[in-house]
């Protein structure tokens, strides 16, 4: 996995466009609302996040929407699948501790 995507996700705000757009498509100016930088800041956010191919551009007449386009974070769910497992089992295992300690009362 390329670590490009690692690096635009990195950066809080895009997390936070790509929150917003998981949401629903918006325009550039509900993105400069929502997060409150300039909008100069939200278009190099999102030239970034589009190069990455995690966002797209709708063009719908004159108004740009962008929407959130998943398929690369698909590398990063694989990628993060052991660690997963490796949390699922340590959790089980304090539950089933937990558990026992109850039991104890």
């Amino acid at each position: 996995m390329s670590a490009t995507t690692f690096d635009v996700l990195a950066e809080p705000k895009r997390r936070q466009i790509l929150d917003l757009l998981r949401e629903r498509p918006r325009v550039v100016g509900e993105l400069v609302a929502e997060l409150r930088i300039s909008q100069p800041g939200v278009s190099k956010h999102l030239r970034v996040l589009r190069e990455a191919q995690l966002v797209r551009v709708v063009t719908d007449a004159q108004r740009r929407r962008y929407e959130l386009a998943p398929a690369p974070l698909a590398e990063v769910d694989a990628w993060l699948e052991p660690y997963r497992r490796l949390w699922a089992s340590r959790l089980d295992a304090l539950e089933h501790h937990l558990d026992e300690t109850k039991e104890q009362r």
